[in-house]
């Protein structure tokens, strides 16, 4: 899989320190992926949520953080839509957030 955008993870282990080595292990693990539909996901990372046939919510860190990610399965690419604690996930529409796209600098 290709991962859109490692930044938004590296951004937030900078500000949550103890999510770093859960998100890169969840990093390498995606990326070397060639899952076809979220049934092979599943096969790999069992805890996570499927939201629908492309959102997938990830736990990180026995669920103390929530990675939400919309994966385009045909071309193999996950779109990081959000991350966030386990409280502030609470709050959001996670069927409704979508994926911004940042800019590179």
């Amino acid at each position: 899989m290709r991962i859109i955008s490692r930044k938004i993870l590296i951004e937030f282990w900078k500000k949550h320190a103890d999510s770093e080595q859960p998100i890169k292990i969840w990093y390498r693990l995606t990326k070397q992926a060639k899952w076809n539909n979220a049934a092979q996901l599943k096969n790999d990372f069992n805890d996570a949520s499927i939201i629908n046939s492309r959102r997938i919510v990830f736990n990180i860190k026995g669920n103390k953080y929530r990675l939400v990610v919309d994966i385009e399965f045909k071309i193999k690419i996950a779109f990081i839509v959000y991350i966030g604690t386990h409280s502030e996930y609470t709050k959001l529409n996670i069927a409704e957030i979508k994926y911004v796209k940042t800019n590179k600098k």
